[in-house]
This record gives structure tokens, sequence and C-alpha cells, in this order.
């Protein structure tokens, strides 16, 4: 009587074999990937760890469910458990079998690929827009993965459907400034129009650039004080980096001399003040050259400009503390009136 006992042995026993083979070749293959993971390790590439993160458990799972599936057929079941072998059913497992491959196959790839890419970079923005990558990319799989286990089984997935994009539309219109912030931080990693570390002016703040963030990035300014922008801010500002191309920046010096001063000993002596001050102070170079214009005659003083270039942009207040203290004592040894503002009043009778 087959119907007397499910799991009996006579009437069972082709599906009893099935199932001690199968997990007999289930066990061996763990053994076996086990083995290879081991060896794995120890080499340099990283793509036979991928693999095996990837196929390694999934393999032995299907072997198992190959097993179950393969039993079942030959078993002797009764009426009412027939409908576990409709093939539908296989292939739900299928398919969450494939989702699982496929998620930790891209979850793999971005954390071996995208931390090494990231890892030549200072900003830790792209460390975190690789672990959201990481993680949506897993949700929208699985998501997939769900609506189609939906179709298989012949539910009506259109009620899911409003109501998911009615919930998405809610939670779009809530997290529009984060989104904005976030796609500017992304847009800030890529186009990298400032780094940490770097001197930056944005509107009227103007500072070091101590961290860039997915929301906002944090500056520095010259009084110590912490400035932080809205990544969507900064993307609708002009942004002046002064640590780029390189650290070199130039430094303008405004000189008055009283009217019926010699220009050309002025020029010279200028000259002379900025290449003994290259010489002294290791932050003010001696190429490129420092350059002298005569800009103005002022209503006071005829004008000069003074142009030398220091090797680090945060050293300009130094640079022109220097240049000014060498023009202070040099001209008051030659002799060189630096005017004060004056106003010549004349009546006439």
């Amino acid at each position: 009587m087959a119907t007397e006992s499910i799991f009996g042995i006579s009437g069972n026993f082709p599906a009893l074999i099935v199932s001690v083979a199968g997990i007999i070749i289930a066990i061996v293959m763990y053994g076996i990937i086990g083995w290879f993971r081991r060896k794995a390790e120890k080499t340099v590439s990283k793509l036979d760890d991928l693999i095996l993160a990837v196929f390694g458990t999934p393999a032995v799972v299907a072997v198992l469910v190959i097993t179950l599936f393969l039993s079942l057929q030959v078993a002797d079941l009764p009426v009412e458990f027939q409908w576990i072998l409709d093939s539908k059913y296989i292939n739900v497992v299928w398919i969450l079998l494939g989702a699982w491959i496929l998620s930790t196959f891209v979850y793999r790839i971005i954390e071996t690929y995208g931390h090494r890419l990231a890892a030549g970079t200072e900003s830790d923005i792209d460390d975190r827009m690789i672990a959201l990558a990481q993680i949506t990319s897993k949700y929208v799989i699985w998501f997939a993965a769900l609506l189609l286990i939906l179709y298989v089984l012949e539910i009506n997935i259109t009620p899911f459907l409003a109501g998911a994009g009615i919930a998405g539309l809610a939670i779009a219109l809530a997290a529009q400034d984060f989104l904005s912030n976030f796609f500017g931080g992304a847009i800030i990693a890529v186009d990298k129009p400032f780094k940490l570390n770097d001197r930056i002016m944005i509107d009227q703040f103007f500072g070091d650039v101590i961290h860039v963030g997915a929301r906002s990035t944090r500056m520095r300014t010259l009084d110590n004080q912490i400035v932080t922008f809205p990544n969507k801010k900064i993307m609708d500002s002009y942004v002046i980096n002064y640590a780029q191309p390189d650290l070199r920046m130039k430094v303008r010096i405004n000189i008055g001399v009283a009217y019926g001063s010699d220009i050309e000993k002025v020029r010279q002596i200028l000259c002379e003040i900025a290449k003994d001050a290259s010489k002294a102070c290791s932050y003010i170079v001696e190429e490129p050259l420092p350059i002298v214009y005569f800009k103005e005659f002022g209503e006071s003083s005829l004008n000069f400009q003074l142009v030398v270039w220091t090797n680090d942009f945060s050293m300009t207040l130094e640079t022109q503390d220097a240049i000014n203290t060498r023009i202070a004592h040099r001209f008051a040894e030659e002799g060189i009136e630096i005017p004060f503002r004056q106003l010549d009043v004349h009546i006439r009778k």
C-alpha cells in the first residue's frame, strides 16, 4: 500500500537513494570549494576569490535543490501533495538562486574594484558612494526577483506596482533636497573642483577644505571657523581654487611713493627687495622673476605694484609681511618717501 506510508522504505526507496546521493555530492562539492578557497587566498589575483564567492555556496545549494526535486519526482506522493511537483515552484527556486548569484557578483565587483579606485583619492565621498551603490544594487536585484516570482506564481502585481510607485514618489519628494545634495557630492567626486586641504573661495567665504561628504562640504576659514556648504549650493556657485593647478600663488603688493621720486630707482629697489626676500624666505621663490609695474598717477602718490610668487598658497600673508617690512626699511635708507593721503586746497581771491 503506497499511501499507507509516505516515507515508507518500499514505496520511496528510489527517492531515498536520490536524496542520499545528492547529499553526498553536495558535501563533496562543499569540501572541494573550501579547498579551492584556501588556495585562492594565497594568490595575488582577486578574480578567483570573486568566482568562488559568487558561485561556490549557490552551487552547493543548487545541488541540494535538484536532489530534492528529483527525489520528489520519483517519490510515491499522495494526491494532496502533488502540487509540489508543479514546475513553477522549482522555477521560483531558480529565480532565488539567480538573484543570489547576481547580487553577490555585483556586490563583490563593486567592493573589489570600487574600493581599489577610491583608495587613490583623499576624499571619503567616493567610499560612501561605493557603499551606497552596493546596497542599492542588492535592493534593485532582489526587488526585480520578487516581481518575477510573483509573475511566475501568477499573482497580479499591478496593485503592488501602483502602491510602490506612489510610495516611491512620496519618498522622492520628501528626499528632494537630500538627493540634490547627494548628486552634487557625486559630481564633486567625479569633477574634482577641489580636494581635501585645498584653499578655496566660495561666495564670500575663504578657507581650507577639511571634509567632503555625501551631503555637504566643510571649510575651515582663516579665522578658524567651520563653514558647512550643502553640495547643491557648491554646484550652483563659482569656486576659486588657490591650490590648483599647483601650490604656487602670485602675491601682489601695492606701494605708493611721493611725487618727484625717481621712477627707475624705485623700480630697481623693489626688484632688489624681492630678490633679497626670496633668498631669505624659503616660501618666496626666485622663479618666476619678480615684476614691478608703475600702475598709475594717484591722488597723492605714484602707485607701483610688486608681483612676487610664493610656493605655498597658505603663505600669502607671510609673503606680504616679509616684503613690506623690507620696503619700509629700504625706502627709509634710500630717502624715498611713502606719502600719506593729502588734499591741497587752493583759495582763489
